[in-house]
């Protein structure tokens, strides 16, 4: 059984304001061959907020800490927007991916398997609380999502499909489709992603599905868009109504599962067992790969059409990748590390609520997926993100209207590294004050 042991974790120690001078000019040598969007899009921020949004350039990393190319030591508070749940290099996973690299690096896809994706296959299948689950692999997130929409269409005949406001699910074309994030994600390429996807307010219970929608997509709770816990027994009617209308409930646990929002499967802690779930990011921590678990009789849908239709790619289930899961899975196995997400996220939080207090923040979230959404609106928010920068703190804005920090730390952060981080929290806001109440 594999375990996790804390490493060696330091508080942050700045020798140069962010981002130096060798950050400032690795980034520039990056903007004159990168994509501009990514630029433009930093420019725009920086018009919003009236502060620095220039980037750092990391070096390198170990656990919670991240130590820039100008010698800064950092506390990450994203870990690769969340998939680094054992935070960076962790040994146990490393030490898997290693071994497995110089057995075998790449077998033949769907053609000619490897053993462990075999292995992994299996204990995928296992997590799903129902006999014959059936699993697909990909790189992505968002080939998961994609996978999932394919299936939906595949399995009931339908193509139309319920998202909701605030989810992400990713930014390829099938996925793009059904991004609530952000409209400004889908309406630029609306000619080619189709108008397939109807969008409802997170949270709604009641979706009056007619009879030919496929699917509900759904984020158990929602990630980047906020870290937003629902209601309870949102799940539970949503999954009814799907029966109802012969639609598939689709949970995007890419965010959520593994652990992040404090259970291997949200939905299932929930008592709902969707159609299709979809794992990415910790599924693999910090490997790119991900996964489709869906019931037997869903699934079934891809054998009907005698093999002319598959999803697969020369990547999926690469046997590294596959040898981190099985890695992070061992690591899950007991449930110890569990209940250290879900303790260490309720104090927290509660420490967070304290060190806030007055100061215009709202804690959101579960376990260690945690939101501080700001008054003052994404301005503000990115003020104060930058604040956290120059103190030494890695955080990041969220929220459909970009006006939440999100947290999502690794699992074996030690609390005094976040006791730390209030304090910097509250200095940062001071230094970025809410907006006071017109009279």
């Amino acid at each position: 059984m594999t375990t996790f042991q804390p490493r060696l974790q330091r508080l942050p120690e700045m020798l140069t304001p962010p981002p130096g001078p060798r950050s400032r000019a690795m980034s520039a040598r990056l903007a004159a061959v990168e994509c501009p969007a990514f630029d433009a899009r930093r420019s725009a921020r920086e018009a919003l907020s009236d502060t620095s949004q220039a980037p750092i350039v990391y070096a390198e990393g170990e656990g919670p800490n991240v130590i820039d190319v100008d010698g800064n030591r950092y506390v990450d508070l994203v870990a690769g927007f969340g998939a680094l749940v054992f935070g960076h290099r962790p040994p146990f996973v490393s030490a898997a991916v290693s071994a497995q690299q110089d057995k075998l690096a790449l077998a033949l896809g769907d053609v000619y398997s490897a053993e462990t994706k075999v292995a992994l296959c299996e204990r995928l299948a296992a997590l799903f609380p129902e006999p014959g689950a059936r699993v697909m692999l990909g790189l992505s997130g968002a080939d998961a999502i994609t996978a999932a929409l394919k299936t939906a269409q595949l399995a009931t005949g339908r193509a139309k499909v319920i998202a909701f406001e605030g989810g992400y699910h990713g930014l390829s074309h099938g996925p793009l489709a059904a991004c609530g994030l952000a409209p400004s994600f889908r309406e630029p390429f609306a000619g080619q992603v189709g108008d397939f996807v109807s969008f409802r307010p997170y949270g709604e219970r009641d979706l009056r599905l007619t009879g030919d929608v496929a699917a509900v997509l759904i984020e158990p709770l929602l990630g980047r868009g906020g870290c937003i816990v629902p209601a309870e027994g949102l799940l539970r009617d949503l999954r009814a109504q799907c029966d109802a209308a012969g639609a598939l409930l689709i949970a995007d646990e890419v965010w959520t599962g593994m652990g992040r929002a404090g259970s291997l499967l949200a939905s299932v802690a929930e008592g709902v067992l969707p159609d299709i779930v979809c794992l990415g990011k910790g599924l693999g921590a910090g490997f790119p790969i991900s996964a489709v678990i869906g019931r037997d009789r869903v699934m079934q849908a891809w054998g009907a059409h005698g093999g002319t239709a598959i999803h697969t790619g020369t990547h999926f289930g690469s046997p590294p990748a596959c040898a981190a899961a099985l890695a992070v899975l061992d690591a899950l196995a007991d449930g110890a590390v569990l209940e250290r997400v879900n303790r260490i996220g309720d104090a927290w939080r509660q420490k967070l609520e304290t060190a806030t207090a007055g100061r215009g923040v709202t804690v959101l979230g579960r376990g260690l997926m945690i939101g501080l959404k700001l008054e003052g609106g994404a301005a503000r928010a990115l003020s104060v993100m930058r604040a956290l920068l120059a103190r030494g703190y890695i955080v990041l804005t969220g929220g459909t209207k970009g006006d939440t920090l999100t947290l999502t730390p690794p699992f074996d952060i030690e609390p005094g590294l976040l006791e730390a981080f209030n304090g910097a929290l509250r200095a940062a806001l001071d230094e970025a004050p809410a907006p006071k109440e017109p009279r």
